[in-house]
């Protein structure tokens, strides 16, 4: 029963070590940011936003994407941004079991 837990608890560890870092750079903090304050942000306004290239802004997001912070959506050409909210819950109960 101590290695089921010892397990559960690197799982968590590693899922909030990999969002941690997502978020943990400036430009990425602050695509996460915009997205908060939104319903949903498009690729496009990320550009505007940072001042980063097309290519790097891509980059970004999927660090992002892949660490379950935000939710992508492509719908045709447009490509739609959230904030993965149950993830942002994950987190906060992580985080106020530490405290």
């Amino acid at each position: 029963m101590k290695y089921k837990i010892l397990y559960f608890y690197h799982m968590d560890a590693a899922m909030v070590e990999k969002a941690a870092n997502a978020i943990a750079d400036k430009h990425r903090l602050s695509i996460l940011l915009a997205a908060a304050q939104q319903t949903a942000i498009q690729c496009c306004a990320i550009t505007e936003l940072t001042g980063l290239s097309q290519p790097t802004v891509s980059h970004h997001i999927k660090i992002l994407v892949d660490s379950g912070v935000l939710i992508y959506d492509k719908t045709g050409r447009t490509v739609q941004l959230t904030i993965n909210k149950e993830m942002m819950k994950y987190l906060s109960v992580f985080f106020g079991k530490l405290s």
